[in-house]
């Protein structure tokens, strides 16, 4: 296994307390940050995948409250995450961190054959980015842990979901910790 770590949209106006996801994002920020730290260690890429829309996006002529505006405060990514220079912050104008960007180009660059996916929102750009993935030949591993929607409901139900999917193993859903021993085990048989 040669995975590559995408944060998905863990940026600064997902933390505006009036937002609705801002406490599940508190919530998993730990643990994101553990998944950071664990990358840098073995020298895994890690990819920040920012939402960065345009002030008057055509995304936000539905209920989507405009967020994320492309060059402001709200667009970076969160003080808690810090990238480091060697990683790569992916701007992308839609759901899925693939649409539009060059991420497909760099991971084969990188020589990755696995993402594991964490950040929000668990059931819209999250699920996106990991579909995406799949039908760019990708094992994907969405930490369940390391992910949030607005609500937790609708977290868990996206989990339940997608956990019965028939692209397993290919496709799969496990914790932070399950994650770690599974790329341990790997490292271990290489």
């Amino acid at each position: 296994m040669k995975p590559a770590i995408i944060v998905v949209d863990m940026v600064k106006d997902n933390l505006r307390p009036h937002y609705p996801i801002s406490a599940h994002v508190r919530r998993i920020l730990p643990s994101v940050q553990r998944l950071i730290a664990m990358a840098r260690t073995k020298s895994y890429p890690v990819i920040f995948a920012c939402d960065s829309y345009f002030p008057g996006d055509f995304i936000f002529r539905g209920k989507m409250e405009p967020h994320s505006i492309e060059g402001t405060h709200g667009a970076e990514i969160m003080d808690e995450l810090s990238p480091q220079p060697d990683e790569l912050v992916l701007p992308k104008r839609r759901f899925s961190a693939f649409f539009g960007t060059e991420l497909e180009e760099t991971l084969r660059g990188w020589d990755v054959d696995t993402l594991a996916i964490a950040g929000v929102a668990t059931h819209v750009c999250v699920l996106m980015t990991a579909m995406d993935g799949i039908c760019h030949d990708f094992q994907v591993i969405v930490l369940k842990d390391c992910c949030a929607s607005y609500r937790a409901e609708i977290h868990e139900s996206t989990v339940r979901i997608y956990e019965c999917s028939p692209l397993e193993p290919l496709f799969r859903f496990l914790t932070l910790d399950d994650f770690l021993s599974t790329d341990e085990a790997s490292s271990t048989n290489q």
